[in-house]
Order: structure tokens, then C-alpha cells, then sequence
């Protein structure tokens, strides 16, 4: 299957591939190790659930807040040195994060807890911004695929952290799952060092660019296409298990009800890059992912609207169709942001990556920031079954945005799909390398470039090979 979807890689690449996914793994892991066991710590050493609630929620607003920064400097800092000082800090505070159990006082070992979150985060979001940059960049033909197929990699750490933090909690106590994943994200950075190519172009950020890209409505409905995903995966780490508690189910059952939604996106994101990148329009794979995720939520609750009983069957069924729709959100959205930044006159280089990566990482952050948060607010109030109704209404408008682009992009011009004047005037750069070939040359590969997209956005959506990445990155 792997070999189905990745495409003929060079030795480079698979060494940028291999350490890139066991970082994306232990990353991963490293932000759900605790969830079974810090909670019940937290109390015994008198703290509230919202105290120690806002814990957790630090760690995603902090990377919402300093992704993009990251990104912005992300070619001046240098991606490699960026991404291998984020896991080495990610890691110390993992260690120091496992002797916090030490300190008795509730007012103490609640503030060194946000404190080293809070770092801790701050590796992590100039990790996560790194890696993406680094795949844009050293997969040019293949972005989309490449990012599914270590996306997996990073779902699998999400599936594995969990079970993983419980178990050795029960075999060594507090400090041993911090320890040990420490060292593997310490590990993981020596490994990054040695193996991973160091960056041939380094290219000077944009001023504003930031801003400049904020401005673009088609990159604010991919950033929505992220946050919708995100924000739905957050609503049910919050309420899925007083939800399911009615069931009575076991401890181990109730953990493999949290796995159904991960496993899903670990083996379809490979296969809705894959669609992206050689298949659709990333917009369509969006408004497909809207559609799942809408469905899988009526069916969770069921939606109070639908006549239906709450039955174990009905969740596990909304929750496999909710896993395909968060895959095809979050790949699309990612894939989507970075074509049309380009398309619309970024310079396809590192600069602009980092700018795309910032801005993905930051937004995905918001969205699991925003779910849990509104969810146990939602959930005390309403209930459940009326709560999903927020998740439901935010996809369906993300749906709902997505024709509306597509219908607008149909009808630029009766009979042939017309280029919009500010695409006209978009400077399409070639890859990074050709950026230092001669001025005449380069005018000349813009202009072609250019040709080819126009060419291709005249067959519309009946000739979805426009999106490819040769074409239109």
C-alpha cells in the first residue's frame, strides 16, 4: 500500500522521510502520554479540574501563538537547527515535567506544571513547523502524499501515547513515562542531526508576508478546513467518555473507543494525499471531509433532531465516518494553503513553507484549543446530544464555503473559466533551485508556468489534474 502511494523517492528523501516520521511519532506521543494518569495526580495534590484542565489547554494556545512566528523566521533560523532544537526541548521538559510529582504544594506543582508546558510547547511548535517546511520543500511533486503518509506516523503516536503513558505509569510511577520518552525525543534529535540533509537553499522571509497571506480568502478557508478538524477531534476528548459512560464499558474498551477515530485518520490520510496530489482539487477533497464529519456527528450522539436512541453501534459507526472526514480536512487544508499561496504570488521556496507550516500547526493548535474548551462548557449546559450541534453547524458551514468557492471559481467567465486579474499578475515561481537561474530564463519559466495553469483552470473541475503539484506549486 505504501509503495501504492509514495512516489520514487531518492536516498535523500527516504532519510528526510524516516527521521522526520519517528520525531512526528514520539511528538505525538509526547503530547497525549499523560491524559490516563496526570488528571488523578493533579487531584490528589488538591487541584481542581479546571486548574489542572488549563494544563492542558496551555500547551495548544501556546503553540497556536508561536507557530507562526516560527514560521515566518523559519528560513532565517535554518529548518534543520529549528527542528532539532524543538525535540531536544521537548524532551528536557518531558524529564522535568516527570519529577513535578515530587512537589507537594498544589499552588507549586500546578505553576511549574503550565511553566514547563508551556516550554515544552514552544519545542514542540518549532518542530512541527520545521518538519512541514522540510517536506514541502524536499518533496515537490509529492507534497501532499508525503505529508499524509507522516501524518500517519504522528496519528500512530496519538493512538500509542495513551496506552503507552498508562502501562509504564502502572509498572514505575509518575516519573518513569516522562523519562522514557524524553530520552526517545533527545534520541531523536541526535538521529535528526546526523541523518538528516541540512537545507541546500536558505531564502530571506518576506516582509509582511504574514500578513500578506492572511489576506487571501482561499488560504482562510484551508486554514478553516484545519480548524474544523481539529476543533472536532478536541470535542470528543473532552465529552466522548461521560458520553459512553452510560455503557458501562470496561477501561479497555473505553480506551479502544478513542483509538476507532485516530486508526481511521492513520490509514486514510495517505490516501486523501494521494487525491490530492494526483486525483481532485484539495477543495473537493474538503467539502467530502465536511460531509463525513457532519454525518459522523449525527450518528455519535445521534443528533438531538434525528428520532434515533443513543446505541454503542451508532457511536463506533459515527466515529469510523468522523475518521475519514478528519483526515481529508486536515491533509486538504494543508495541501490547499500551500497552492494557493503560490498561486497567488509567494515564491516557491523555504520562506514561503515555513509561512504555510506556521500557519497549519498554529491553526490546528486554535482548533484543539477551542473544542475541548467550548465542549465541557457545552456539555454541562445542554448535554451531549445538543452540544454536537456546534461541531455539526461549524462543518456544514466549512461545506458550505467550499461550494461557494468552487461555484465562484466555475464562473469566472461564461463558457471558459477565466484567470482572475490578480492571478494574471502572480509571480508562479519554478522550484527552489531554478530561483538562482538567470533573469531571462526565469521570466521565461514564469510565463510557461503560468500558460499551463491557465490552460488547465479552463477544463475546471472536469479536469482535476490542474492541481498537481508540477502545475500549480
Amino acid at each position: 500500500m505504501v509503495k501504492f502511494f509514495m512516489p520514487k523517492l531518492t536516498n535523500r528523501q527516504w532519510a528526510t522521510a524516516l527521521v522526520i516520521a519517528f520525531a512526528d511519532f514520539c511528538s505525538a506521543v509526547c503530547i497525549s502520554l499523560q491524559a490516563p494518569f496526570y488528571p488523578a495526580e493533579a487531584e490528589r495534590k488538591g487541584a481542581t479540574a479546571s486548574q489542572y484542565g488549563f494544563v492542558f489547554g496551555c500547551y495548544e494556545l501556546t503553540v497556536f501563538l508561536t507557530s507562526p512566528l516560527f514560521g515566518k523566521y523559519l528560513a532565517k533560523l535554518i529548518p534543520k537547527f529549528m527542528l532539532n532544537g524543538g525535540l531536544v526541548v521537548t524532551g528536557v521538559c518531558s524529564i522535568l515535567f516527570g519529577i513535578l510529582d515530587k512537589i507537594e504544594d498544589t499552588t507549586a506543582f500546578i505553576g511549574l506544571s503550565f511553566a514547563v508546558r508551556v516550554i515544552e510547547a514552544l519545542g514542540s511548535a518549532a518542530f512541527l513547523t520545521a518538519a512541514f517546511a522540510i517536506i514541502a520543500a524536499e518533496f515537490p511533486s509529492s507534497i501532499a502524499t508525503t505529508f499524509a503518509c507522516l501524518e500517519t506516523f504522528f496519528g500512530l503516536g496519538l493512538i500509542v501515547g495513551p496506552t503507552l503513558g498508562g502501562f509504564l505509569f502502572q509498572v514505575g510511577g509518575y516519573m518513569l513515562p516522562f523519562t522514557i520518552l524524553g530520552v526517545l525525543l533527545i534520541a531523536a534529535a541526535l538521529f535528526t542531526y546526523a541523518i538528516l540533509p541540512a537545507a541546500e537553499h536558505c531564502d530571506v522571509p518576506q516582509s509582511g508576508g504574514l500578513f500578506r497571506i492572511l489576506r487571501i480568502p482561499s488560504i482562510l478557508l484551508a486554514s478553516f478546513s484545519v480548524f474544523s478538524a481539529s476543533t472536532s477531534v478536541g470535542f470528543l476528548s473532552a465529552t466522548l467518555e461521560p458520553h459512553l459512560r452510560q455503557f458501562d464499558l470496561m477501561p479497555v474498551s473505553m480506551g479502544l473507543m478513542f483509538v476507532i477515530e485516530g486508526g481511521i485518520y492513520a490509514i486514510t490520510a495517505p490516501v486523501w494525499g494521494y487525491l490530492c496530489d494526483r486525483k481532485v482539487q484539495p477543495k473537493i477533497v474538503t467539502l467530502i471531509g465536511s460531509i463525513f464529519i457532519v454525518v459522523g456527528f449525527l450518528l455519535i450522539g445521534p443528533a438531538p433532531f434525528l428520532p434515533l436512541d443513543t446505541t454503542l453501534n451508532l457511536a463506533v459507526t459515527g466515529l469510523v465516518i468522523m475518521g475519514f472526514g478528519v483526515g481529508a480536512e486536515l491533509v486538504s487544508g494543508f495541501i490547499s494553503a500551500l497552492q494557493e499561496a503560490t498561486f497567488h504570488g509567494f515564491p516557491n521556496n523555504l520562506s514561503t513553507y515555513g509561512l504555510v507550516s506556521g500557519l497549519w500547526t498554529s491553526t490546528f493548535a486554535l482548533g484543539a484549543f477551542v473544542g475541548p474548551s467550548l465542549a465541557g462548557i457545552l456539555f454541562d449546559q445542554v448535554g451531549f446530544r445538543y452540544s454536537t450541534l456546534f461541531v455539526i453547524t461549524t462543518n456544514a458551514l466549512l461545506g458550505i464555503l467550499v461550494v461557494f468557492f468552487l461555484c465562484c471559481q466555475k464562473r469566472l467567465s461564461p463558457g471558459i473559466l477565466a484567470v482572475p486579474e490578480q492571478y494574471q499578475a502572480a509571480n508562479y515561481s519554478t522550484l527552489p533551485g531554478d530561483d538562482h537561474a538567470p533573469q531571462e530564463e526565469r521570466n521565461n519559466a514564469t510565463r510557461a508556468n503560468r500558460d499551463r495553469i491557465v490552460s488547465s483552470l479552463k477544463d475546471g473541475i472536469t479536469n482535476p489534474e490542474w492541481v498537481t503539484s508540477e502545475q500549480s506549486i
